[in-house]
C-alpha cells in the first residue's frame, strides 16, 4: 500500500508543478540578487540573504528561509489535507477500504507519502538553491572581516561586519571557510552538515502542519476545507507569537521554533530553541495523528 501511494505521488502532475514553483522563488530571488548586488541590510529581510554576495555556498540556507513562511506550509497542507478527504470526495475511499486494506495501513500509507512529499520539497529546494547560489553568486567573492577585540561573542547582534565592536555576519572566513552567525569560521563539512540539521528540523515542522491537515482530512470530505483549516491554525499561531498578552501560551504554538533551525549555523550550536522546536512538532505530531487515527478507525464510509 505505501509503494501505491508512493507511486502515485509521483506520476501526480501537481507534486512535479509544487516542486518547481516552490523552488522558483529562491531562482528568481538569486537572479536579482546577481543583476543589482543588492541584498538586505543584515538584521533585515531573509535571514542569510545579506551574506550571500560573499559566499554562494550559503544560498540554500537563504532559500529554506525564503519558502518557509508560506511556500512550504501551504503545499504541505493541500498534500496532507487531500489524503483522505480526496479519496472521499472523488468516491474511491470506499473502493480502497472494500480491498483487504485496514485503515490503519491506508493512514500509515498516506502519512509516509505526505513525508516523502515534504522531503522532497525542502531537499529540492537545498540542492537547487546550491547549484544557483555557487552558479550565479560564485563559491568565494570577499573575506569576513575578523571582529575586533571585545567584540560579542557567540549569539551576538548580526549586524554589518566590518564596523569595530560588532559581530560580523555570516560569509566567507579566510582560507576558504565559511563565516558562522557567530563570527568563527565553519568549515564546508561543518556547513553541509548545519544544512542537513535545518533541513531535518524544517521537515518535522512541517509534519507538524501535516498532522493538524491529516486530522482534518479524516472529519471532513473537502480537501481544500481540510488545507484552510490547517492554514487558518497556523495563522492564528503566527498571531498569537507576535502578541504579548499571549506569552502565557507561546512556548507551546506550532510556528514559535520554526525559525528555530538557525541557530545550526551558530558556533557552537545553539540547542536550546533546537530542542524546544523538536519537542513541540513531536507532541503536535502525536496527539494530531493519534487523533486522526482514532477519528477515521470508527468512521461511517459513505462516499
Amino acid at each position: 500500500m505505501i509503494a501505491v501511494e508512493l507511486v502515485k505521488l509521483v506520476r501526480r502532475p501537481r507534486t512535479w508543478i509544487s516542486l518547481v514553483l516552490t523552488c522558483a522563488l529562491p531562482f528568481m530571488v538569486a537572479v536579482f540578487i546577481t543583476i543589482t548586488h543588492l541584498t538586505p541590510p543584515p538584521g533585515q529581510g531573509s535571514a542569510f540573504l545579506s551574506a550571500v554576495l560573499q559566499d554562494g555556498a550559503l544560498y540554500p540556507a537563504a532559500a529554506l528561509a525564503l519558502v518557509l513562511p508560506v511556500f512550504l506550509p501551504v503545499s504541505t497542507a493541500v498534500m496532507a489535507g487531500d489524503s483522505i478527504a480526496g479519496e472521499a470526495a472523488t468516491g474511491t475511499l470506499r473502493y480502497l477500504l472494500v480491498r483487504p486494506v485496514g485503515r490503519t495501513r491506508l493512514l500509515v500509507a498516506k502519512l509516509v507519502a505526505v513525508i516523502a512529499y515534504v522531503l522532497l520539497l525542502v531537499v529540492g529546494v537545498t540542492v537547487t538553491a546550491y547549484a544557483t547560489g555557487v552558479f550565479l553568486l560564485g563559491p568565494s567573492r570577499a573575506a569576513a572581516v575578523v571582529p575586533a577585540p571585545g567584540a560579542p561573542g557567540p549569539g551576538g547582534p548580526v549586524v554589518p561586519g566590518g564596523i569595530a565592536g560588532q559581530a560580523p555576519t555570516a560569509g566567507l572566513a579566510p582560507g576558504g571557510a565559511v563565516t558562522s552567525l557567530s563570527g568563527t569560521p565553519l568549515s564546508l563539512l561543518q556547513l553541509a552538515e548545519r544544512i542537513g540539521g535545518a533541513i531535518a528540523f524544517i521537515t518535522v515542522s512541517m509534519l507538524g502542519v501535516a498532522a493538524i491537515a491529516l486530522f482534518l482530512s479524516t472529519i471532513t470530505d473537502s480537501a481544500l476545507g481540510s488545507a484552510l483549516g490547517a492554514l487558518a491554525a497556523l495563522v492564528a499561531s503566527e498571531i498569537l507569537v507576535t502578541l504579548n498578552a499571549a506569552t502565557v501560551v507561546q512556548p507551546y504554538l506550532p510556528t514559535r521554533y520554526w525559525l528555530a533551525w538557525i541557530d545550526f549555523f551558530r558556533q557552537p550550536i545553539f540547542w536550546r530553541d533546537i530542542q524546544r522546536g523538536f519537542g513541540i512538532q513531536a507532541i503536535y505530531v502525536v496527539v494530531f495523528l493519534g487523533a486522526a487515527w482514532a477519528n477515521f478507525s470508527t468512521k461511517d464510509i459513505t462516499a
